[in-house]
């Protein structure tokens, strides 16, 4: 191995070269590249290929561009620069898990994900950044998945470019077992499961809404336990659409407890009615190890807001 040239930039990694093999003529250049750097997502290696960073024969390609075999292509991936929105900050996290491949998260009620409109620091993923500074430089600081801002429980994150890619195909072929604690109004007579498409709200666009120009979504909902004018149920996802078991528990007529956007209007001084956030907990979290392959479980234990609901409840 050469020594690091230091004239370049301190983000620069040196290219790698991978040579065609004949029994890939005749694919497009970006399936060509899926097979030759699997532990890159296809989408990426799109887009690297677009900002000049994949050559063919030393020469820049277009994605749709055939390959024979026989080439020599090479990726050369630089780092994006850190955005300034993600700049770090010392945010206390409550890490379940750490190892060299993932983090999992167990994010508090009220805590963003991701800097958006309104909320360009305070995030989790300020606080990513400042816990483990190479995470500035993967798309979205290596979180994989949200959970809303007051949604409570468990999160992944990816520290690796390979991680990232090996956990969002495991996330597109719905093989990340999510489990939350969802407390709904009026009573849930039996399990059940809510299989609607989600898509944009067509007036109020900031929130989703079950549509026929949605997206496929699947959600199923077992009961744990009933109490006066409300039911605590375990819900698995299917698919992970925006505000998913938000939206089909409303869709049924069972909002969660709290819920500002799908619920129902407080009234009175019942318990119900002051929670002050949706009562929504992901409370497990099943996946594959991206590195090891071994499968791995995580819980989380019913937060104290809830738990005190809960508790007065069960009163």
């Amino acid at each position: 191995m050469t020594a690091r040239d230091e004239t370049q930039p301190h983000d620069y990694i040196p290219a790698v070269e991978r040579l065609v093999p004949p029994a890939l003529a005749g694919l497009r250049l970006d399936q060509a590249l899926a097979r030759l750097f699997p532990e890159h997502s296809r989408t990426r290696l799109q887009t690297w290929v677009r900002d000049g960073r994949v050559t063919v024969d030393a020469a820049r390609a277009d994605v749709k561009r055939k390959v024979w075999g026989g080439e020599l292509v090479a990726l050369a991936h630089v780092h994006p620069a850190t955005d300034a929105a993600l700049r770090a900050q010392p945010i206390a996290l409550a890490i379940v898990h750490e190892d060299a491949a993932l983090i999992v998260v167990d994010k508090p009620a009220g805590l963003v994900v991701h800097p958006g409109h309104g909320n360009r620091d305070g995030t989790l993923a300020n606080a990513l950044v400042h816990h483990a500074p190479q995470l500035a430089h993967l798309p979205r600081a290596g979180i994989v998945h949200r959970l809303d801002k007051d949604t409570s429980g468990l999160l992944v994150v990816a520290k690796t470019p390979e991680a990232q890619t090996g956990l969002v195909r495991q996330l597109a072929a719905r093989t990340v077992k999510r489990e939350y604690l969802a407390l709904v109004c009026g009573a849930v007579t039996a399990a059940g499961h809510v299989d609607a498409p989600i898509g944009r709200h067509r007036t109020a666009r900031t929130r989703m809404a079950v549509t026929a120009r949605g997206k496929p979504a699947r959600t199923r909902y077992r009961v744990l336990e009933r109490f006066a004018g409300a039911t605590l149920l375990a819900v698995t996802l299917e698919t992970g659409r925006t505000h998913q078991i938000r939206v089909h528990m409303h869709a049924i007529g069972h909002p969660l407890v709290g819920d500002p956007t799908y619920g129902r209007r407080a009234r009175g001084d019942d318990p119900l009615a002051r929670f002050p956030r949706q009562a929504l907990h992901a409370a497990r979290l099943g996946l594959a190890h991206p590195a090891s392959g071994r499968d791995c479980e995580w819980q989380s234990p019913v937060p104290e807001d809830l738990s005190a609901l809960l508790a007065r409840l069960r009163r």
